[in-house]
């Protein structure tokens, strides 16, 4: 499945380098966790000083993963957004297999207790 990746600019216009550079760091996030269906990134040049970044990464199951940053730099904004999208989609991918962990590990725990009191 192709995933979409939809880049918006506010107040200004990024070159064509730029562009696909913060294209090919957002297709890395599929690398992360690959059930994404959209990534949305939105640039915002308003303030000349610091560049705004915001990372919308949309997956299945209405579930989506959001950061935003600023820099003076925009790609250190990029990066930054980045890692923390990242980070959201690593502590998701934890809790549900520490979810399934724990549900199953539950259950072999109730059949050990079946197992003591009939000795």
């Amino acid at each position: 499945m192709a995933v979409q990746i939809k880049l918006s600019v506010r107040h200004g216009h990024l070159n064509g380098s730029h562009q696909e550079e913060v294209r090919a760091k957002a297709e890395k996030l599929l690398t992360y966790f690959n059930r994404l269906t959209m990534i949305e990134v939105t640039v915002d040049l308003k303030d000349e000083v610091r560049k705004e970044v915001e990372f919308r990464a949309k997956a299945e199951h209405k579930h989506e993963f959001v950061a935003r940053e600023g820099h003076e730099e925009l790609m250190a904004a990029v990066d930054m957004a980045l890692d923390k999208v990242i980070h959201q989609i690593h502590r998701y991918k934890e809790r549900i297999q520490d979810h399934r962990r724990n549900h199953s590990a539950g259950e072999g725990a109730g059949e050990r207790v079946a197992e003591d009191s009939e000795e």
